[in-house]
């Protein structure tokens, strides 16, 4: 194994080898671009089938040849049986081979300190030598830590089946890619790889045979994940993530937390759409809520008018430990690099993405001013307001008005939401976030361009 390719496994890029037997022409004959369709004389006849290769036992014998035939061969001789190939393609030494190198990177992982450990020196390595790479990855440093430290864990216990460590290493590089990560960026991480090892093992502990079998190891998984880092610019990326908390804030509303196994980037406003293992195909787009850079986590925040569809699923059937699918973010819903302030309005669970840009004005620091006009029919509604005031509280300026237009208001304010916007203040210099029902957005965008907002000033995702 070491300093070549897994047996059975292409070089990632290499062109599909031809069958076995593929060639030129019978015989080798060149066919001339000055053939002509004349016949030509003095060609011996051929009588009956041509053998295309060794004979087999079972095949007919022919015991004579046609008068002017070409001979063919008896195959009433003895014909050795060729030995049979394994069902999978591989050489049963090359898969003792790599047994063998699972067991020296499973022991050396072990001998260094564990994965935890060896993770924490390699991040720190890789930060060092590359300083731009773990700033493109979302979640913080402990979080890219706790990753790493499962692909080393995954890695030693998958080396053996080549067909699984090649699809997963494609969706880590296409992953990567649209992380913005450069596949030079990673050219190093062989050697820091075999130094986080080699650092967390005693005097002498670090032999020849474990240096070279992490850096071989590498240096395939390397080819594999920039041949996905390719790919990912021709095929969507999709990231399959575990559900590790699920809590029914409404009847008809839970609030999901998932954390995909791979770097997924997203920009806090943006949204994706996801898909549940009982509805195949069937997409459904949700904003995303949080801060990417704290953690590798991503919340959900669905309503369901039903028990079927989606959303249901996501609501009403949907568990801890369940697994769903999520695809590339979208949205331009992003915090502005105008120094401007910034007016929020949110129809019920559009809420959400204005959320997310609280928390990155939280996070940042940033000093802009920030009003959350939070609209929704009545108080049972407000299901996540405990939450978002704590943001807002958190950021340097941040103000949430929460308007309730039907019932009981309690310590809010009444009316349309609308009408509690143009009685707050004047906005024709803020930057306007809207998110809610297409009907909302539509009402909301009209009534702020009578109050003097400029169209260009207004931002919202188009209506799915």
């Amino acid at each position: 194994m070491p300093g070549r390719l897994l047996p059975g496994v292409p070089r990632p890029g290499a062109t599909t080898p031809y069958p076995p037997g593929a060639g030129p022409w019978p015989g080798g004959i060149p066919i001339s671009p000055r053939s002509t369709t004349e016949p030509v004389s003095g060609i011996p006849g051929i009588g009956g089938p041509r053998a295309a290769g060794p004979q087999w036992p079972g095949d007919p014998v022919q015991a004579t040849n046609p008068v002017g035939a070409l001979r063919m061969p008896s195959f009433a001789e003895p014909v050795t049986a060729r030995p049979a190939a394994p069902a999978d393609g591989m050489d049963p030494a090359d898969d003792a081979a790599m047994r063998e190198l699972a067991r020296l990177l499973g022991n050396s992982l072990s001998l260094a300190g564990g994965s935890e450990e060896v993770a924490g020196r390699l991040r720190a390595a890789l930060a060092q030598a590359q300083p731009a790479l773990f700033l493109r990855l979302p979640g913080g440093a402990a979080a890219q830590t706790e990753q790493l430290a499962e692909a080393l864990n995954w890695l030693v216990h998958h080396l053996d089946q080549p067909p699984v460590l090649v699809a997963a290493c494609g969706r880590l590089g296409a992953a990567l890619a649209e992380c913005g990560v450069a596949p030079q960026q990673l050219q190093l991480a062989g050697a820091a790889l075999a130094e986080a090892m080699r650092a967390g093992m005693a005097a002498g502990g670090w032999r020849q045979d474990f240096d070279q079998a992490w850096r071989s190891t590498w240096q395939h998984a390397y080819e594999w994940i920039a041949h996905g880092m390719a790919a990912a610019a021709y095929q969507p990326t999709v990231w399959t993530a575990v559900v590790v908390g699920h809590e029914r804030r409404r009847d008809d509303l839970a609030v999901l937390w998932l954390r995909p196994y791979l770097p997924m980037p997203y920009r806090p406003g943006q949204y994706a759409r996801v898909e549940v293992p009982g509805q195949p195909g069937v997409w459904r787009p949700y904003s995303l809520t949080g801060v990417p850079r704290r953690d590798n986590m991503v919340e959900l925040h669905v309503r369901a008018k039903s028990h079927s569809g989606v959303s249901g699923a996501l609501v009403y059937q949907t568990a801890v430990g369940d697994k769903v699918r999520i695809a590339r973010a979208e949205g331009e819903m992003g915090l502005p690099a105008s120094g401007r302030d910034l007016l929020m309005i949110a129809g019920d669970t559009g809420v959400v993405p204005l959320k997310a840009l609280l928390t990155e004005l939280a996070s940042t620091g940033d000093p802009r001013s920030a009003v959350l006009f939070w609209g929704v029919r009545n108080l049972s509604e407000l299901y996540d307001v405990d939450d978002i005031m704590d943001i807002a509280r958190a950021c340097r300026r941040a103000t949430v008005i929460p308007v309730i237009s039907e019932g009981e208001a309690g310590p809010y304010a009444s009316g349309l939401v609308t009408d509690a916007v143009a009685a707050y203040g004047e906005w024709s210099g803020h930057e306007v976030y809207l998110a809610g029902p297409p009907l909302m957005l539509a009402v909301t965008s009209a009534a702020l361009q009578d109050l003097g907002v400029a169209p260009e000033r207004i931002h919202h995702d188009k209506p799915d």
